[in-house]
């Protein structure tokens, strides 16, 4: 059994503040189980209980996972004064108040973002002891170097002597300017593009195509974004290593 304050849990799955939701209740436009309400303090058993918001099935979720295609310019934070992030991207229907990015992918890095409300779930994925790895593929501007996949194996140590952990690679595309794919267990801030400025290379495009065993959705156009299921969720914390 989870017993909540009505006004508390309109509150928290949707964009309706605390006040609003008083104020709903209150006009008549919440019901429990067919009955109407009139207190915003009363109980409510999520796991029992209808609620329902206009006539509408009022859905409780504990939380949400939501898998956005990030597009390029775009702040991976979870509001801005100044700039479009992450969160201005997830529509309506999915909102929640409390969501926020976990993580951070570079301004001008795209692709697969994790937004939840769930903090106990972003933390086991960021934490490196837990081996949740990332994937990304870069573009790069040169071509590598005999001793250079080796060296980011080994655990590179960038400009400024901070040492990272071993990097998996694997060259997608050969050429001038070749393809690859990177995987990585920590987030330290630019830290592929700095993996490779140490090795005296640049990075042109990066994206993030998976996290843990789950893929970025091929469906997804930037901008784009869709909940996952539990199964989904799961195979986040379900892959370590390479």
């Amino acid at each position: 059994m989870s017993m909540e304050r009505l006004d508390k849990i309109i509150a928290s799955q949707s964009t309706f503040t605390r006040k609003d939701a008083r104020n709903l209740i209150k006009d008549g436009v919440v019901c429990v189980n067919g009955k109407t309400m009139t207190g915003p303090d009363e109980s409510i058993d999520t796991e029992k209980d209808e609620i329902t918001l206009f006539g509408k099935v009022f859905i409780v979720k504990k939380f949400v996972y939501i898998m956005l295609n990030k597009p390029a310019g775009i702040l991976s934070a979870a509001k801005d004064a100044r700039a479009k992030t992450v969160i201005d991207l997830v529509p309506l229907k999915m909102y929640r108040r409390d969501l926020f990015p976990t993580g951070r992918l570079d301004k001008d890095t795209t692709g697969f973002m994790l937004i939840t409300d769930d903090g106990d779930f972003a933390h086991r994925i960021l934490s490196p002891k837990n081996h949740v790895f990332k994937t990304y593929e870069a573009l790069l501007a040169k071509p590598l170097q005999d001793g250079d996949i080796q060296l980011l194996s080994d655990g590179i140590t960038l400009a400024d002597g901070t040492k990272c952990l071993p990097a998996f690679i694997e060259v997608l595309e050969q050429g001038e300017q070749p393809l690859v794919k990177v995987k990585i267990r920590e987030g330290k801030y630019h830290q592929i593009k700095r993996m490779f400025a140490a090795l005296g290379n640049e990075v042109v495009e990066l994206k993030r195509t998976k996290i843990g065993g789950l893929k970025l959705d091929s469906a997804l156009h930037e901008g784009e974004c869709r909940e996952l299921t539990q199964t989904e969720v799961s195979l986040i914390i379900g892959e370590c290593g390479c």
